[in-house]
């Protein structure tokens, strides 16, 4: 009898799933936390996004490892780390069943050896399923930074706000930041994702539509009212329908 092909990879489920939403868990009622996630699933979201903030890197804090391992979910489990020194760390958040871990280039003096430690540890959920190592630069980080990282990433996070402060406004210099990285990815040779993070809401999507983006993450646009699977799915037709690139 053949044997069945193995599952894919974390990083082959985003890629196939390109260009994806994933959805930042902590807009969502935390007191019902099971039920929304369950209506994620149901509403075809592949990734759930986990905000972790320290009140050091940045002035808020959020959850930790205690609240990733909780949420029981078939998603993807996309965590971006908004701390300090994360490196020894690291190991907290995967036994937790993070498949994506996202650091900060600005949260570390070894940011680099932070992405190497991760390129040997084994997904809690999957050992065959991998971590996607990802790096995330805030709007002020000049895009060269990427360039010593190329192989040990998978992939590349723009913020288009500054984290930590809530209210802000998606950054318009975002668009041509991401049509930089993603031609430096492109001369890297390396098959590298790029995602935006911040300021995204049903109004303004579509301005990704085009660019090439292959993750988004959102959050209060999804968990406004008691439709989150009707506001993800209209997310993801702004996404992949017309571009509004040009302003059209």
């Amino acid at each position: 009898m053949a044997s069945e092909p193995a599952p894919p990879s974390a990083v082959a489920r985003l890629r196939a799933a390109s260009p994806a939403l994933s959805v930042g868990v902590l807009a969502a009622d935390l007191l019902n936390l099971g039920r929304d996630v369950a209506r994620l699933e149901q509403a075809g979201v592949p990734l759930l996004h986990i905000d972790v903030m320290d009140g050091c890197f940045t002035p808020m804090m959020t959850v930790g490892p205690p609240v990733i391992r909780a949420i029981r979910t078939p998603l993807l489990k996309d965590v971006h780390l908004m701390i300090r020194e994360p490196l020894d760390r690291l190991g907290d958040y995967v036994a937790a069943g993070a498949d994506i871990i996202t650091v900060h280039v600005e949260s570390s003096v070894h940011v680099h050896r932070a992405l190497q430690q991760l390129g040997t540890m084994k997904n809690a959920n999957d050992a065959g399923r991998g971590i996607v190592r990802g790096v995330a630069l805030n709007p002020g980080t000049p895009l060269e930074a990427i360039v010593p990282l190329v192989d040990e990433i998978d992939l590349v996070v723009l913020l288009a706000i500054n984290p930590g402060w809530s209210g802000q406004a998606f950054l318009p210099s975002t668009l041509s930041r991401l049509a930089r990285v993603r031609q430096m990815v492109a001369d890297s040779g390396r098959p590298i994702l790029v995602g935006v993070d911040g300021g995204i809401t049903r109004a303004n999507i579509g301005q990704l539509k085009g660019t090439g983006v292959d993750l988004v993450v959102t959050g209060s646009a999804i968990f406004d009212g008691n439709t989150p699977a009707a506001n993800a799915a209209s997310m993801r037709a702004s996404l992949t329908g017309p571009s509004m690139v040009d302003g059209r």
